[in-house]
């Protein structure tokens, strides 16, 4: 079951089936094995289940003789924050845009570092499925009768009382720091007078947007900023087109000067123009690469795009002076990257927005701030700002089912290898470049499924690859 639910980046499962209390609870037990911490971050979106599960877990944590220190309903960015501006490893309840049944949690080390399936998710499951939480007292007597032996009596006091001593829970407000935070990523005196129409999808969207734009001069017009778990109006998935419609319409009858839509987590954000147009979330990045470079005091500032971004995002960098790097799909690959080379911003195609100074982390809400200043700084409608960067044509993420998806991508390689492609990596998957088009297929963690990725100088052209990659996978 264990197996089932953990993830390369996450443990994620449906609710009283293969993610139960029980197993939050021995997650909590092990998360504090594994980290040796002595106190542990708690956030939960506003899924149902996310009480019960965050119960559990906090129980396994107090029980391990850690305190838990509970922020209560936030979005995942918060927990970053949390984790940042506390200096604590952190645990966030979401399952994102999943629907209602599912929940999950996000882990991360002090200072938001990230813990994936290779740093640590694969050692907290092989602690619960040999209990190595429950060994704890029996090395420590031994450890004990160790240091008794050398007269170190204040340590096996000391030792004794942690082993002994249950933790607490420990309630925490974080939000008025957290809404702090994230305004110092714009000059609020540089906003103007804004109409802006937010979905947020039943999700935390909609108790942090009314935080966070407090007191600024725009105007939300709020969409389904209700908290609720079970997700009565439309999936809190903002990939899908379909989930966009009424803030599209929202947008155009209040002629707003632009529409957000948030994931159930608030991790992600999605743009619609003034003319109510879903915007490609790599047109967004090149707008905010634009501005942070512009802005930037200093050259040659490292920039991160995944695999899978628009070509137009590592051109833009370049054009303002910064340095491209290219890195896989997966928040945590993209975080440790920022962290190893001090990257001052990094961004994915699935609307991923990541700030070093915000600890590396990926927000929605900085990001809503950010295109908000650049709007209102350059007096200009958003479908104009973003017109510099409408060069290639991309289609939308398309996922395949495959039986065994490693023969199928070396089977796409070595066809396309006999064209002369410009270049072939295998950084995600296989990406295959032309002078004219380039396209990516990577498997999904997950799911028996590739997803195909492409772009090209011109629709036809598009189109035409797009058939003609889509048949060699599903043949």
């Amino acid at each position: 079951m264990l197996s089932e639910i953990f993830k390369a980046y996450d443990v994620r499962g449906i609710y009283g089936q293969s993610l139960t209390e029980d197993i939050a609870y021995k997650i909590g037990r092990a998360f504090v094995y594994f980290l040796k911490c002595r106190e542990v971050v708690v956030g939960t979106d506003m899924r149902v289940s996310s009480p019960k599960l965050s119960k559990a877990l906090m129980k396994g944590i107090t029980e391990q003789g850690t305190n838990a220190i509970f922020i209560g309903q936030v979005c995942t960015d918060a927990v970053y924050f949390a984790s940042g501006f506390l200096n604590k490893p952190a645990v966030m309840f979401t399952a994102s845009h999943n629907p209602k049944q599912y929940n999950g949690m996000k882990f991360c080390r002090e200072d938001a570092i990230p813990i994936n399936n290779d740093t640590g998710l694969q050692k907290i499951k092989s602690i619960i499925e040999n209990e190595e939480y429950d060994k704890t007292k029996s090395r420590m007597r031994v450890s004990l009768g160790h240091k008794r032996a050398k007269g170190e009596l204040s340590q096996v006091t000391r030792t004794r009382s942690q082993l002994t001593k249950k933790g607490k829970i420990i309630k925490k407000e974080i939000l008025n720091e957290y809404v702090n935070h994230v305004k110092k990523f714009i000059d609020v005196k540089k906003l103007r007078k804004l109409k802006i129409a937010v979905d947020a999808g039943n999700g935390m969207a909609g108790k942090v947007i009314p935080l966070v734009f407090n007191g600024l001069p725009i105007k939300i017009i709020p969409l389904y900023f209700k908290l609720d778990g079970t997700f009565p109006n439309h999936p809190a998935d903002p990939s899908k087109s379909e989930n966009l419609a009424e803030l599209q319409k929202s947008v155009r009858k209040h002629k707003c000067d632009f529409g957000m839509a948030f994931d159930g987590d608030a991790d992600r954000i999605f743009f619609v123009d003034e003319k109510g147009s879903i915007v490609n979330s790599s047109l967004i990045s090149s707008l905010i690469v634009k501005n942070i470079l512009t802005k930037s005091k200093n050259k040659n500032q490292k920039i991160i795009h995944n695999v899978v971004c628009s070509r137009i995002v590592p051109e833009t960098i370049m054009k303002f002076g910064g340095t491209p790097i290219i890195e896989r799909v997966g928040h945590s690959f993209i975080k440790e990257t920022m962290r190893k080379t001090k990257a001052l911003f990094a961004c994915e195609h699935s609307a991923h927005y990541y700030y070093r100074d915000n600890y590396r982390a990926d927000s929605g809400i900085i990001t809503s701030l950010i295109v908000a200043e650049i709007v209102s700084k350059e007096n200009k409608k958003l479908s104009e700002l973003l017109d510099e960067f409408r060069k290639y044509f991309t289609i939308e993420e398309t996922n395949v089912e495959v039986e065994d998806k490693e023969a199928k991508m070396n089977e796409i390689e070595s066809i396309y290898k006999k064209q002369n492609p410009k270049r072939i990596s295998r950084l995600d998957g296989v990406t295959i470049e032309f002078n004219d088009w380039w396209f990516n297929v990577r498997p999904s963690n997950t799911e028996p499924l590739l997803r195909l990725n492409l772009e090209a100088n011109s629709r036809e052209l598009m189109e035409r690859k797009k058939g003609e990659v889509l048949e060699l996978m599903k043949r």
